[in-house]
């Protein structure tokens, strides 16, 4: 437990306790950085959104937050330190977007009973909101599922393929509805 409450005590740290209110209509913004290096929200428009309706910042593939995979140690649940920056990326967001909520989905590869995996993906979900919650988001806009081994991101058997495989997906979802949950 000590694992995941002192490197995320140390993301909210260097995050800061500094939040961004949203506007007083109650729109969400996407993150846009200032001069001085700070990020501010600036309101979504309809040209700022993709496809699915979400905010381009969160589906550009040059921008970290279209990052939604931390993935997983075999048997393991503790977020690995090269996700800290991730997960705290995604929490930020999450504080300075109040109109937005995840889903973060657990999974595992197909090793081990169904029970087992259930119950693994579940706490790689609940490991994954934990730090959003720690890093400032509200509890009400992070929701965990586990999908156990139901979903693999590469159907293949062997080591590649299960390493790919134990992961917890992050999809958002605006007020309105739009996105990808």
């Amino acid at each position: 437990m000590n694992k995941l409450i002192i490197p995320a005590l140390l993301s909210a740290l260097i995050l800061g306790c500094s939040t961004t209110p949203l506007p007083e209509d109650g729109t969400a913004g996407a993150p846009v950085e200032s001069r001085s290096g700070s990020t501010a929200v600036a309101p979504v428009v309809a040209g700022d959104l993709d496809a699915s309706g979400l905010p381009r910042v969160l589906t550009d593939p040059k921008s970290k937050l279209a990052q939604r995979s931390i993935y997983f140690d075999l048997d393991r649940y503790e977020i690995k330190g090269e996700y800290q920056e991730l997960v705290a990326a995604h929490a930020k967001y999450l504080v300075d977007n109040r109109g937005f909520k995840v889903l973060i989905q657990g999974n595992t590869d197909e090793r081990g009973s169904r029970e087992y995996n259930l119950s693994l993906g579940q706490k790689r979900a609940d490991a994954v909101k934990r730090s959003l919650v720690l890093l400032g988001a509200k509890e009400e806009q992070v929701e965990s599922v586990s999908l156990g081994e139901e979903k693999p991101k590469n159907p293949g058997t062997g080591e590649a393929a299960w390493t790919e495989n134990r992961r917890a997906d992050i999809l958002y979802r605006a007020a309105d509805g739009r996105g990808e949950f």
